[in-house]
């Protein structure tokens, strides 16, 4: 049988070929970016090239990455290009990964976080429901590598939700100490079914609340998209629920339709109305807060980890 070719849409997500199309709304001028040109920007993509790395700016279509890509700012999207899960949001491929984990893969994000001079890294992955412990081990050893190779450089990573790996697989990954632990609850819980089909929102938000159990010292970070559906009234409950599980980093960012295939736009959420999310999510304890149309878990990661640093020193009595 004739490999899959990723860059075909019906291939890359084949369970939603038979779904009927969304029409893709026209996005407003507050959403618009121009197309990536710049040399930083092909020098970060030979870097990518060179090492076989993976980067979530591409598989997802991030409307940022010609800002980060040339100011030398990837993500490294770890464990393959094929995921497990099928959510209806997502870009990245989807189905039976049809490899196992790259043992050197490590080694290899090491190196491109040295050669490109990070300050500050994020590492995602795919969802690997197939592998015993999610990833979690694999995650660890990335970390450890980054550490022998770019002591200097700090390290956040987002992480899938472990549903399916086997106990303990959670600690492993906060035993490696990351600098920042992100998992995203992507929604409000009552469009989970509908969105985020193969994931649980009390799991989610426990896995955070757990790695604070685990490690205080350690910051917590998750984001969610807004457009697809929910309600301000939702919005704000899920913010009471990150601050009740002591989630210190808040994101919210425009949902954005990949294909016709996905989850349709709802609305496109206007800047006023971020600016009162990210009002409200102050006053309710957060201690970061990044709320904006192009808001992305990855976007200004670096200098969102300064004033996330600053800002708890600051509530410490520190600063």
């Amino acid at each position: 049988m004739a490999p899959r070719d990723l860059k075909l849409p019906e291939q890359r997500h084949p369970e939603k070929a038979h779904r009927p199309d969304n029409a893709q709304p026209r996005k407003p001028d507050w959403i618009r970016v121009k197309a990536p040109t710049s040399k930083g920007y092909h020098e970060t993509a030979k870097i990518m090239r060179e090492n076989k790395l993976v980067t979530v700016c591409e598989e997802a279509g991030c409307p940022n990455v010609g800002e980060c890509w040339s100011q030398g700012h990837a993500t490294m999207m770890i464990m393959g290009e094929v995921c497990t899960r099928a959510c209806t949001f997502c870009n990245i491929a989807t189905g039976k990964p049809p490899e196992a984990l790259d043992v050197f893969e490590p080694g290899r994000v090491a190196a491109a976080v040295k050669k490109l001079g990070l300050n500050h890294v994020v590492i995602t992955s795919v969802d690997r429901d197939d592998v015993e412990d999610g990833g979690a081990e694999h995650f660890a050893q990335t970390i450890r590598a980054v550490r022998k190779q770019a002591p200097g450089t700090t390290i956040e990573i987002l992480t899938p939700d472990f549903i399916k790996s086997k106990p303990g697989s959670l600690e492993v990954v906060v035993e490696a100490k990351p600098d920042v632990f992100n998992h995203n609850l992507e929604t409000v819980p009552g469009l989970y079914p509908e969105v985020r089909p193969g994931a649980r929102y009390f799991h989610s938000l426990r896995l955070l609340q757990r790695v604070k159990e685990l490690d205080p010292s350690m910051f917590t970070k998750s984001g969610i998209m807004v457009g697809l559906g929910e309600d301000k009234q939702a919005v704000h409950q899920v913010m009471d629920d990150m601050r009740a599980a002591d989630i210190d980093f808040l994101t919210i960012g425009q949902y954005l339709q990949p294909t016709p295939k996905h989850h349709r736009v709802d609305r496109f959420v206007t800047p006023d109305e971020f600016a009162s999310y990210e009002k409200a999510a102050y006053g309710k304890g957060f201690l970061m807060v990044s709320a904006t149309p192009l808001t992305r878990s990855s976007y200004h990661a670096g200098d969102d980890f300064a004033r996330l640093r600053a800002a708890r020193l600051k509530k410490l009595g520190q600063a």
